[in-house]
């Protein structure tokens, strides 16, 4: 990774002094929709101002792992070449269902975020899924991991108050099971969601690393429009005082 991008990169990270602390297990969504004509949009929305994390950045649904993730039941299954994507270089347990939570995180997140329900109608409207998940048993919507893609992988720089390893996937927008009819999510995190096209997003206040995904993406997208889930992608961390771009 070189250029412009590095140096804001290298630039930014000087801002930040704090004792090292292990990065968190995290995950978000890139749900992307094609509209008649082709383009390609995406949903995203602006964080508070009130957050200490990211203020009023526009970012893609997502959030922290939680222990609960693990334990969600009734989850159709990852594509076996993205679960074996998402389990290379995991530190501290290589379980199945720690796999599995990357994106039930994220696909709680989102709901929670952005009001809307990625999986399938089951029909039956007593799943009893688990903790976070108890508005999709309502519906009768059961979590499908088969049509989510890793697009990236990036863990936050050392010496920041807050560390996150991040795995972003991306599913069409065909995924969305429902949706609620405010247009958002019942935590309130996200503000202003909205779809837009990678055009628009660049126009938005975007965090450094939100704005090579966008990159990544398009270009990924010029030479593998059906986001095959063989295909090789990105991973960022820092080493010897440099971010390393990394393939998966």
């Amino acid at each position: 990774m070189t250029g412009s991008f590095e140096k804001q990169l290298a630039k930014d990270e000087k801002a930040g002094d704090f004792p090292y602390i292990r990065p968190k297990d995290a995950a978000t969504l890139l749900i992307l929709d094609r509209n008649a004509g082709g383009a390609v949009r995406l949903l995203m929305g602006r964080r508070h101002k009130r957050h200490t994390f990211m203020p009023g950045k526009f970012v893609f649904p997502g959030g922290r792992v939680d222990p609960g993730d693990s334990r969600i039941a009734n989850v159709l299954p990852y594509h076996p070449t993205v679960e074996t994507k998402l389990s290379q270089g995991l530190k501290n347990g290589k379980s199945a269902a720690r796999v599995r939570a990357f994106a039930l995180a994220a696909i709680r997140e989102t709901y929670e975020e952005a009001g809307i329900f990625v999986g399938r109608k089951s029909g039956d409207t007593g799943l009893r899924l688990g903790k976070g998940f108890e508005a999709f048993g309502d519906r009768g919507i059961q979590p499908d991991l088969s049509g989510l893609r890793m697009v990236a992988r990036a863990i936050t720089p050392p010496q920041r108050p807050r560390r996150f390893d991040t795995r972003f996937l991306a599913v069409w927008s065909d995924a969305i099971a429902d949706s609620l009819p405010e247009g958002a999510g019942p935590s309130g995190e996200l503000e202003d969601c909205a779809w837009l096209t990678l055009e628009e997003a660049r126009e938005k206040e975007l965090p450094l690393i939100t704005q090579k995904i966008l990159t990544d993406l398009e270009d990924r997208l010029e030479k593998d429009p059906d986001l095959s889930p063989g295909t090789e992608v990105p991973y960022y961390f820092f080493r010897k005082g440099a971010f390393v771009r990394d393939r998966i």
